[in-house]
């Protein structure tokens, strides 16, 4: 069983990892911060908190505050503005990264990201774990010709012409299937 500490660690490497593979520049800090990781989007340096994300059946679960310890018992903080620009989040189980913007989820103590559609077909409020992945949300800041994934789970390339010239729109509506691609 992994502490906190290294399922941090595991997480932060991993969210490193992926963002390189992607052509990100990922920078980390030498100073205690509120950021792990500063990731160079060619237009924008980004300062990233790095999670963990639990999964819990179809829903992952990311914990958007720190906690610590102190004389008075277990202290929990959450992230404000002007400390961090986004989150990423790294599930184990999935081996997978999400990019989450955070004025989308300032203010919360969690994010839960869908896998699949809810047992009542809702479809207002749902954040799909889809749309946050690293290829579907790093990929508008630069990285041209990246890898991604067929159905069958081959690689192919992806890419825009000219570099930036989609914008990936949250799909929406029943077309959603239970399956993963």
């Amino acid at each position: 069983m992994l502490s906190t500490d290294q399922k941090g660690a595991v997480a932060e490497l991993a969210i490193a990892h992926r963002a390189a593979e992607l052509g990100v520049g990922v920078w980390h800090s030498f100073t205690v911060e509120r950021y792990d990781l500063i990731f160079d989007l060619r237009d924008e340096l980004v300062r990233v908190q790095c999670k963990w994300a639990a999964r819990h059946g179809d829903v992952l679960i990311v914990r958007c505050c720190s906690h610590r310890r102190n004389c008075d018992g277990l202290v929990r903080r959450r992230y404000l503005p002007g400390e961090i620009d986004a989150f990423a989040a790294y599930c184990p189980e999935l081996d997978r990264c999400y990019f989450l913007p955070y004025e989308r989820f300032a203010g919360r103590s969690a994010i839960q990201l869908r896998l699949s559609p809810t047992k009542n077909n809702q479809m207002l409020g749902i954040n799909w774990a889809e749309d946050f992945e690293f290829a579907a949300t790093l990929r508008r800041h630069g990285a041209i010709a990246q890898l991604g994934e067929r159905r069958r789970g081959t690689p192919k390339v992806a890419g825009s012409s000219p570099a930036g010239s989609t914008l990936r729109v949250p799909r929406s509506g029943p077309q959603r299937t239970s399956g993963r691609r």
